[in-house]
């Protein structure tokens, strides 16, 4: 039984509703204010009794954090923390069970045996992460979605883990606590199942590049990965029922997805089965932008995409295109979900700019250290990423350094904001849009995992919102934002706007579209959007 309270609510007022009132629409509550607590009962049918399972003793339940040196006022307390059972996995002959377990502050998971006839636990797989854990196959402290599950044998289960910084897949022996990794290497696994003869596994990886992936099969207790798709890009499978064929949903990175059929086999051709493009599509050169790697200020390499104008339309400026976040990479050889912004990039390079788009830290597909290369500081390694890009262009394709703008969405909107505020030397113009002004003001599942809660620690909170760095904004700032917004309230940007009237700033506008959500959906608000974006950068960085 898990019970859980999700706090007060927050609720953003539409303007524009049929009824002629302005309605509310429920929407989620704020980070910290969300409290879980979780209870599991093994009811015995045939003895009809109930067994409460205690967690308490399970080992590293009462560490506490690391951060916690950084309050040394502060009363802290070596007690067990809250856990959430958030799986039970039966063997298939209904003997064994196993639980996945998680820890509230998203820092531990234990994979234990439960006893069926005494309740009693016993660990097989503790894991913990002073940042958070999280990563392809690992799943959610409050959602689960995790890969999990047992080998036919009934001994062995598997799971994946970032153990070795990546997330790979490991089979685990519940008899003599023997662990061992399937696959291994500076590469991620994604989606792996077992065959129907369950013999094998079937898996998408990044082996071949981070940029890519790939289809394999392998044998079920591990050996050489059969790699069974060929296409340069992003391969999406889904076998037919007799695993005979492949339904390959491909693309490249500047064709849109299509689908393919093939046998399943690593040496049969795919045949192309829809071509969905319009002819008006299809007459545009689009541009394959060079995926580069430069060298950050801790030497970390950098991901990027790089759209390089012709030399007869150079014009001297740079835009940084910074992505949206959740656990997200852009970097990649595929069509990119963010077909909009490709298309205004390649925009922008008609016309002479010249644009980089970055798989800054925090961004997905590069393992455990980039992913959380910005714990407890957003707007710290995530940000110098982007001005180190800049440098980059600066000195290796004649950038005016005075020339140089930035813009994005959600987490690419904060991004702006921080480097408007924080970094004026670098950013002359930023068009902010559907941004988190406040961290403290977004949702609990994702600020908490990379901030922890702003009860516990608000020296996180203080340095990574962009409100408390507003008096740095020198250039030209343009904030866009939808009113019914249920996932970045519209409130942050109202927030930060009287703050910057307080400043007395004068170089900023906003844009405001009544009836968008953070998704924008009609056509007529994108077109405003990213006209005013354009006509941002040709007036602040060519005087147009």
């Amino acid at each position: 039984m898990i019970e859980r309270e999700r706090g007060k609510n927050t609720e953003v007022p539409n303007y524009v509703d049929a009824s002629g009132y302005t309605v509310d629409l429920p929407a989620r509550s704020k980070v910290g204010d969300m409290k879980y607590s979780a209870e599991m009962v093994l009811y015995q049918i045939e003895k009809d009794t109930a067994l409460q399972i205690d967690f308490s003793g399970l080992p590293g339940i009462s560490k506490l954090p690391d951060y916690a040196a950084d309050y040394p006022e502060r009363d802290w307390k070596e007690t067990p923390r809250q856990v959430i059972p958030n799986s039970v996995y039966f063997s298939e002959n209904g003997e064994n069970a196993i639980i996945n377990v998680r820890s509230t502050d998203n820092k531990d998971r234990w994979i234990v045996t439960l006893d069926l006839e005494t309740g009693k636990l016993e660990t097989l797989d503790h894991q913990r992460d002073e940042a958070w854990l999280a990563g392809p196959g690992i799943g959610y402290t409050y959602y689960g979605y995790q890969t999990m599950g047992w080998l036919p044998d009934n001994k062995n289960i598997y799971f994946q883990s970032e153990e070795s910084g990546y997330s790979h897949l490991y089979i685990l022996n519940t008899q003599n606590g023997k662990k061992k990794d399937l696959t291994k290497g500076d590469f991620e696994v994604f989606d792996p199942f077992i065959s129907n003869d369950k013999k094998h596994w079937y898996l998408t990886t990044s082996e071949v590049d981070p940029g890519e992936r790939h289809f394999y099969r392998m044998p079920l207790m591990g050996g050489k990965m059969e790699k069974l798709t060929s296409m340069t890009g992003n391969n999406d499978v889904s076998l037919s029922p007799d695993e005979k064929y492949m339904a390959v949903y491909h693309s490249y990175i500047n064709q849109p997805w299509e689908l393919y059929l093939k046998e399943t086999g690593s040496n049969s051709d795919a045949k192309q089965l829809t071509s969905g493009q319009s002819a008006e599509f299809k007459q545009y050169n689009w541009r394959e932008p060079e995926i580069i790697r430069f060298q950050a200020e801790d030497g970390a390499m950098v991901p990027a995409r790089l759209y390089v104008p012709e030399e007869n339309a150079k014009n001297g400026a740079a835009v940084v295109f910074v992505h949206g976040a959740g656990y997200l990479q852009n970097a990649h050889k595929w069509w990119s979900s963010y077909f909009r912004e490709y298309m205004f990039n390649n925009l922008l390079t008609d016309l002479g700019y010249t644009v980089i788009d970055i798989d800054y830290r925090g961004s997905a597909g590069y393992g455990r250290d980039w992913r959380t290369g910005i714990y407890r500081h957003m707007g710290g390694k995530d940000l110098s990423d982007q001005v180190d890009g800049v440098k980059y262009l600066v000195e290796n394709y004649d950038i005016d350094p005075e020339k140089v703008g930035i813009y994005g969405g959600s987490y690419g909107g904060f991004i702006t904001l921080m480097g408007m505020f924080t970094q004026p030397e670098t950013f002359k113009a930023g068009a902010a849009l559907r941004s988190v002004t406040d961290w403290a003001h977004y949702n609990h599942g994702y600020t908490s995992n990379i901030l922890n809660e702003p009860s516990e620690d608000p020296i996180a909170y203080r340095r990574s919102s962009p409100i408390y760095f507003a008096e740095g904004l020198e250039g030209d700032l343009l904030i866009a934002h939808g009113m019914v917004d249920t996932n970045v309230h519209f409130q942050d940007v109202v927030r930060l706007a009287q703050r910057l009237i307080e400043l007395h700033k004068d170089n900023w506008e906003m844009a405001v579209y009544p009836v968008e959500n953070h998704g924008f959906v009609e056509p007529s608000s994108w077109t405003d959007e990213y006209s005013r974006i354009l006509k941002l950068f040709n007036e602040s960085l060519l005087g147009k």
